[in-house]
């Protein structure tokens, strides 16, 4: 394997980087937005420098070759077939769940989902004139689970629509089989369709453990999932805004194509050229990043459960951290890590009021500095 620099510092301020500018000239280390501070890999600069060298930016339109990709992927990694002619492109996942709550239902139907959660999934609902359901997820045997019965019960006479994320943000649980197809026979008893962010689906940091798409599960799963998937995350290329949605189910296709009409712009071409690289010739530096990746997060997990006051459950995906953190404050905890130095998200505004979220997708001796500030802060605290 290739050895990849992760450990040297890149610097991001004044590079209207949205997660480096919202603290502006304070010494504060940002670990809130969900985006990593590491250099993409160097195939994907090296498209895109290919790209920009040609200089001609015109209307994009997705390439076979990266169609063709993607199918070949999700077949290989998955066993899931899927065909081109599935694929939706979208600019953005967060835009895919809008419009997945504008193409289900009416007016004033309900969209269910799992808290904590990231926040637009808690937003899309209202912009399309939806009501929200949201059914507490429990901590169970160091880990999040789905308490089925309570979702079952929920259910309403309006419900049509369930978002779902899997990999789980913030919590950084991989849902097993059994769990998915569980879920499954319920939206099915229920008619519900299931909107499935997985964008976190390449970053598995329990090396026991493997993605399986929510559509994957079954015939009658594929024909009620709307999976959502991106590179952005994987190879930290969300500002380059290139996701897609995959419907098998044409007439389900149909009415989500419908409701972007007119509204969603199309992917820019520099996009689908990240995307290609990267999913094409960056897959050695994937792996050196899940293994510095597991070594933050079993850094952070060991501090965190070391300071009284906080706790939290094992990552099995994704670069973020779910810290309880309500012996702090029941509120607003995010406000005290602040105050020392470090930029966390708040968990209310993941649904779940006392806790943060920590993105340890940065070098270690970023994130080493910034567990030092926290140490510092809940020690201050508490006396």
């Amino acid at each position: 394997m290739k050895d990849f620099d992760f450990d040297t510092p890149v610097d991001r301020r004044h590079t209207a980087s949205l997660k480096w500018e919202r603290y502006g000239h304070r010494d504060i280390i940002p670990l809130w937005v969900a985006d990593m501070d590491f250099r993409s890999p160097p195939a994907v600069i090296q498209a895109l420098a290919g790209r920009v060298e040609h200089g001609v930016f015109g209307y994009g339109a997705a390439p076979e070759p990266l169609s063709e990709l993607v199918c070949e992927m999700l077949a290989g990694k998955y066993g899931w077939q899927v065909e081109p002619e599935h694929l939706v492109w979208l600019p953005g996942l967060v835009c895919g769940l809008n419009i997945a709550c504008r193409s289900i239902g009416a007016a004033r139907d309900d969209v269910m989902t799992l808290v904590p959660i990231y926040p637009p999934f808690l937003t899309a609902p209202g912009n399309s004139g939806r009501g929200l359901v949201t059914v507490p997820l429990v901590a169970e045997n160091n880990r999040w689970i789905i308490d089925f019965d309570k979702l079952e019960m929920s259910i309403t006479q309006k419900t049509r629509l369930l978002l779902f994320c899997n990999p789980h943000n913030p919590l950084g649980r991989v849902y097993s089989r059994r769990e998915l197809a569980r879920l499954v026979l319920l939206c099915a008893r229920h008619d519900l369709i299931i909107c499935s962010d997985e964008i976190h689906c390449d970053l598995i940091l329990d090396v026991e453990k493997t993605h399986i798409p929510t559509a994957a599960i079954s015939s009658e799963a594929a024909a009620r999932t709307i999976t959502l998937m991106a590179p952005s995350k994987t190879f930290n290329i969300p500002g380059l805004g290139c996701s897609f949605a995959v419907i098998s189910n044409r007439q389900l296709r149909h009415k989500f194509e419908q409701a972007m009409a007119g509204i969603v712009p199309a992917v820019n071409i520099l996009g689908y050229t990240a995307a290609e690289a990267a999913y094409r010739d960056s897959r050695d530096w994937l792996a050196a990043l899940l293994g510095y990746l597991r070594d933050n997060s079993l850094l952070v997990e060991k501090e965190i459960n070391s300071l009284e006051g906080l706790a939290m459950h094992h990552v099995e995906a994704t670069y973020l951290a779910w810290i309880d953190a309500r012996r702090i404050s029941d509120v607003f905890p995010g406000r005290l890590f602040e105050a020392f130095g470090v930029g966390l998200s708040e968990g209310s505004d993941f649904g779940f009021p006392g806790y943060v979220r920590l993105n340890f997708g940065c070098s270690r001796s970023l994130l080493q500095e910034a567990l030092l500030r926290i140490k510092r802060a809940v020690q201050e605290n508490s006396r």
